[in-house]
């Protein structure tokens, strides 16, 4: 969530600090870029499918190129909607609340043509027979650390770190870290359409694998979109993602920004 936490991920938290619990499992993209003092992530799985997909309302069969004008999309985020409004302006976006199975009885008994989800979801949920498309990262970027699962601690918990140790996945750290200083860079408080999707690429002759950024800023309506991607090493994936923020921001993401807020 950017620009805010979730009453549930606040729930948690404070549960971690009053010792209730020893760990709490989010989404990654839940995750606010500054944790509560006190707090700290222990682990980071294993990413998932980052992509968001298409789900068509029952009866609505239709693949979303083949949507007429004015079909309705629904979905709760605002990079959604900022980058479903910048493919097509004639779609109109209805806002969704609620948990996945909340949104799919929603889903099928509006009127709508149809939602925008994060494939991971889905899938962690066996929904996968109601997919109708998987987007591209190239026409949907994901939201920061979708796909990937948080393991949030007590900072100094040595026991529970060693504990969870083992679901720790560095290939997935290493591109979410870049995500997350692009984030942390840019946020101000408010809610902002950002996509981004780190990824590491081995180049024949090369020992090591470049890492590789792709991110987006978008304003809330979609008509100004802008797009930047830049590689560098894998040992520095926060520095990566705090110069391609900049670039953006350089670039007309400073105009949006202020539009915004």
């Amino acid at each position: 969530m950017i620009g805010g936490k979730g009453v549930f991920t606040k729930e948690l938290e404070h549960a971690l600090l009053r010792r209730e619990i020893d760990l709490a499992v989010h989404s990654l993209k839940d995750l606010p870029t500054e944790l509560p003092a006190g707090l700290v992530i222990g682990a980071i799985t294993k990413r998932e499918d980052v992509r968001d997909v298409f789900i068509a309302r029952k009866g609505r069969k239709k693949h979303f190129a083949d949507l007429p004008e004015g079909s309705a999309i629904a979905t709760g985020s605002l990079r959604r909607r900022a980058q479903l409004l910048h493919l097509r302006p004639d779609l109109r976006i209805e806002d969704i609340r609620g948990n996945l199975n909340t949104r799919l009885k929603k889903l099928d008994e509006s009127t709508w043509d149809g939602m925008i989800l994060a494939v991971a979801g889905v899938k962690r949920l066996g929904w996968e027979r109601r997919t109708t498309d998987i987007f591209p990262t190239d026409v949907i970027l994901p939201a920061v650390g979708q796909g990937a699962l948080a393991v949030e601690i007590r900072k100094g918990d040595r026991d529970t770190a060693a504990l969870i140790k083992k679901l720790h996945h560095p290939a997935t750290v290493c591109c979410v870290l870049a995500e997350r200083a692009l984030l942390r860079t840019l946020e101000g408080g408010c809610q902002i359409p950002i996509g981004a999707h780190a990824k590491l690429l081995r180049t024949k002759g090369t020992s090591a694998p470049r890492l590789v950024l792709s991110a987006i800023i978008a304003g809330l309506d979609g008509a100004t979109l802008i797009r930047g991607e830049m590689r560098g090493s894998e040992k520095s994936p926060g520095a990566l993602g705090a110069r391609l923020a900049k670039k953006l921001y350089d670039n007309g993401g400073k105009e949006i920004l202020a539009g915004i807020r």
